[in-house]
């Protein structure tokens, strides 16, 4: 048997294809912030994010005692088919749940799902494991209050980057606990899936700033709670991956699929053309292209279910 990268590549028109080419050709790219200090300049430029229409609830949930900041979009029509998890990216040291309002409003109005993000704390004020404590915290909210809350039991669950990640090892967290199951499915897009160095990509991104805020502190980074590509990995939900082929982490992406393929897991990997990280969220037709995959695989796994 050949395994080609072409082979995993998904087909998209070529106009999107070349749109993409120079979309990428004309933008500038670089690095994250490389200091506390570099850090706290980006977050005071970065714009307040563009509110939604009608917007986003605002609410502090609680479960065991711990209490965290969420913030629901609620379809503006008809019933909640399903809920779904939202894990934003950011590096675990920027980015907030508001910044999502206006792609959790289309999505909830797409899906008729009520989508609730987590605004996990961030590091280095709050390094690891302050941001998967406070997305477990919502996950099992969610699982114990779902029901009564938005009138529908089918949950799903998914990020973007560190957001991956954090879905990643929040559904280990609750897969330990027996939970896992309550969740349909989970899209991870480009996940940051080691961060000891150990691994092909990992090594590319070893002296990110965003490593040592995050932790820093960790004698051992292969911790599955931080490094999930090292984690026991069964009896996890259906999983759709999507990464971009010119992603810096495009290997991790490739080893996980794998890892959750040979745990017995369900796994789809969808490999897009001249994206690089975080491409989902760029102006080009090829990330709406890619979005339009995962609201379609979520709406297949949430609407039937064979549960309400």
């Amino acid at each position: 048997m050949r395994f080609t990268l072409d082979s995993l590549v998904v087909d998209v028109p070529a106009g999107q294809v070349e749109e993409a080419q120079s979309f990428y050709r004309a933008r500038r790219t670089g690095r994250g912030p490389a200091s506390f200090e570099e850090l706290q300049q980006v977050r005071a430029k970065t714009p307040p994010p563009s509110p939604a229409e009608p917007p986003a609830l605002e609410e502090t949930v609680e479960f065991a005692g711990a209490r965290v900041p969420v913030r629901i979009c609620l379809p503006t029509e008809g019933p909640v088919d399903g809920v779904y998890l939202d894990i934003h990216g950011g590096g675990f040291y920027m980015g907030s749940a508001a910044q999502d309002d206006v792609r959790n409003r289309a999505l909830a109005d797409a899906l008729r799902m009520a989508v609730v993000s987590v605004d996990y704390r961030l590091a280095p004020e709050h390094p690891w494991p302050a941001a998967p404590d406070d997305c477990e915290t919502v996950a099992l909210w969610l699982v114990e209050n779902t029901g009564p809350r938005f009138g529908s039991v089918r949950l799903a669950v998914g990020g973007r980057s560190a957001g991956a990640t954090l879905t990643l090892t929040t559904l280990l967290r609750l897969r330990d606990r027996g939970m896992a199951d309550r969740f349909l499915g989970a899209t991870l897009q480009f996940g940051t899936y080691d961060i000891s160095a150990q691994t092909p990509a990992g090594r590319r991104i070893a002296d990110e700033y965003f490593i040592e805020a995050y932790a820093g502190h960790v004698d051992d980074r292969t911790a599955a709670d931080l490094s999930p590509i090292y984690g026991d990995l069964h009896g996890l939900p259906p999983t759709l991956l999507v990464v971009g082929a010119d992603d810096i982490l495009l290997e991790d992406n490739l080893a996980m699929a794998g890892r959750l393929t040979a745990a017995g897991n369900d796994i789809e990997l969808r490999v897009y053309p001249e994206a690089p990280h975080g491409f989902t969220g760029h102006p080009t037709a090829l990330a709406r292209t890619a979005r339009a995959g995962v609201e379609a695989w979520l709406r297949e796994r949430v609407r039937h279910s064979g549960t309400r």
